[in-house]
């Protein structure tokens, strides 16, 4: 097997996940059991810390295999993308009912009764995941309890046709590293969750992105691209909202802009280099 990504691969030299066999060397092989993320937003920490960085984050409903507690803390892994990383035990818990719906908008609310007058209990975010007990065309009744606006949820297995028209949706929304809701995203978590809206897979960070999504057109040519298009430099990523404008979420700004492509290569390349790839799907 070639070098474990320690991104990817639950792997420390204590214990490690029992499905990567023989790999695992002198750790010891551990099942993990699944958990439910039962949270809004879980950050998913690079150390057991709160003070440790962010490096990713899951939403309400995913589910991730956990295997090992300590300290208030898990080491798990997301089942929707793979990431590895330490995230308050609290936040977790024994997996619910099988998800029905899925948030079909940026953010919505959960209310405590079928009135938009009512204080809402939490907001949840694009891609959050819920189960359903009954819905009329105003308010969907959810297994715990609380209600959400209908029309803002879509049945699992539906989703948006234009990932771009998603991401769009997220401009002015604040920059944060490892973000990954309205709240606050990086330039791979807006093209992450934007194709996830869609029922694409897409890996989390911009290198695993570069080598895993769509086919290479030149680098040298960037006066025939089309909406859809995604340009990285390295350690970063955009989304070509038309064949001009590129839209993405960046630490210049501090937020997701739209901007001339020429505007930002010219500044990119003053730091970070020129662009590496450009994908196309």
């Amino acid at each position: 097997m070639n070098e474990l990504d320690p991104r990817l691969h639950a792997i420390r030299p204590d214990i490690a996940d029992a499905r990567l066999g023989a790999a695992v060397g002198a750790a010891r092989p551990v099942e993990g059991e699944v958990r439910e993320v039962a949270t809004p937003i879980l950050s998913l920490h690079r150390e057991p810390r709160f003070d440790s960085r962010i490096d990713t984050q899951a939403l309400l409903g995913e589910r991730a295999r956990v295997f090992d507690t300590r300290e208030g803390w898990a080491w798990l892994q997301l089942e929707s993308d793979g990431y590895v990383g330490y995230a308050a035990l609290d936040d977790l818990t024994p997996p619910g009912p099988g998800a029905t719906h899925r948030v079909a908008v940026p953010s919505t609310f959960m209310f405590p009764a079928r009135d938009i007058k009512a204080q809402p209990v939490i907001t949840v975010t694009l891609n959050a995941k819920v189960a359903v007990l009954r819905a009329d065309e105003r308010f969907a009744h959810l297994a715990n309890g609380r209600f959400v606006v209908a029309r803002h949820l879509q049945p699992v297995g539906m989703f948006a046709t234009d990932f771009v028209a998603v991401a769009e949706a997220y401009r002015h929304v604040p920059y944060l590293w490892g973000g990954k809701s309205v709240l606050g995203l990086d330039c791979s978590g807006l093209v992450q969750l934007s194709l996830q809206a869609t029922g694409r897979a897409c890996p989390r960070d911009t290198d695993m992105q570069e080598k895993a999504v769509g086919y290479a057109l030149p680098t040298d040519d960037i006066e025939n691209l089309r909406r859809g298009d995604l340009i990285f430099w390295e350690g970063h990523v955009g989304i070509m909202a038309d064949p001009r404008m590129l839209l993405h979420a960046n630490g210049y700004f501090m937020q997701v802009t739209l901007e001339p492509l020429a505007d930002a290569v010219e500044r990119i390349a003053a730091r970070y280099g020129r662009i590496t790839s450009i994908k196309r799907f």
